[in-house]
């Protein structure tokens, strides 16, 4: 309440510069988000902390680390600065007119998915529209969304914190990259070969795979990872005219070299999973990010 209290004796203004630089926890960005010069955003800042008595921003290198203070204002802030802005926010959303940055977190994956269909639509209806992609594990994702700083997560989120609001996108199930080569008794693999083989592992931040994990660990067996990579632009490309396998989603292999890669099904049972687009509850109420959310539904329909 006492920070509540606080927020209530500061103009709207001020808010939002607050918000934003709780977000980018640097001057210089923070005005180039808020279409502001520097020295206004450092003069908003000096106002701040003489109104709320406390130094709210503390430099730390080349950025400012939020106090202690400033991280309890962070979630009320955000919750005040949403309502207002679903308030006042016109009853129709016209995308052909609408100035808007969003900010969307995704992986590679996730992107070929989802991104050449969407920013065709984008570009056809709301040229005006603007997509900061960002890359980050599972964890980071879901911690984005909850502060504010991702307006939309498309992923695997087994467990969303109740804040959150989520959409199914499709269901996915694994396969296994091999050379064509290296299955010289036709197109399957077994359980032994799987085994005895090295794995190439996606991980990024040690989020990895933990269903492929899970799965093994049920038949109470173990896989060696050869290679562990953040990333899956080159992944496909080890696998050519070696021994290794990578088990990945089914549709991140749609469109390779399949004259020399093989696309097979794992040898045990690993269950399917959900992709969906996730972002916070207090959103709900922005008819642009619903706007956005109906796009991406429809890429995938």
């Amino acid at each position: 309440m006492h920070q509540m209290n606080d927020l209530r004796r500061i103009d709207l203004n001020l808010l939002v510069i607050l918000d934003v630089l709780l977000s980018e926890q640097h001057v210089t960005r923070a005005a180039e988000r808020l279409h502001l010069s520097q020295p206004a955003v450092s003069h908003a800042l000096a106002r701040l902390r003489d109104l709320l008595e406390d130094p709210l921003l503390v430099r730390q290198g080349r950025s400012l680390m939020p106090t202690s203070r400033a991280l309890a204002l962070a979630a009320p802030l955000a919750d005040a600065l949403a309502q207002m802005q679903a308030l006042l926010a016109p009853d129709r959303f016209a995308p052909v007119s609408a100035k808007r940055t969003f900010r969307l977190a995704m992986s590679d994956y996730g992107a070929a998915l989802l991104l050449p269909g969407l920013v065709h639509t984008l570009r056809r209806e709301a040229p005006g529209i603007d997509l900061l992609i960002i890359h980050a594990s599972r964890e980071g994702m879901v911690e984005g969304v909850l502060n504010g700083d991702i307006d939309l997560a498309a992923g695997v989120f087994p467990d969303l914190p109740a804040e959150l609001r989520s959409t199914p996108l499709f269901e996915e199930h694994y396969a296994c990259l091999v050379d064509r080569a290296s299955l010289p008794e036709g197109d399957t693999l077994d359980l032994p070969t799987y085994l005895a083989r090295p794995h190439v592992l996606l991980e990024m931040r040690g989020s990895g795979t933990p269903e492929i994990e899970r799965a093994l660990t049920a038949i109470r067996e173990r896989r060696h990872v050869a290679i562990s990579l953040p990333h899956w632009g080159v992944a496909p490309q080890l696998i050519r005219g070696t021994d290794l396998i990578l088990t990945v989603s089914s549709r991140s292999l749609l469109n390779l070299d399949h004259q020399h890669l093989l696309a097979v099904p794992p040898p045990f049972p690993i269950p399917t999973f959900a992709f969906v687009l996730a972002w916070h509850s207090r959103r709900g109420g922005d008819p642009a990010l619903q706007w956005l959310i109906e796009q991406v539904e429809n890429v995938l329909s």
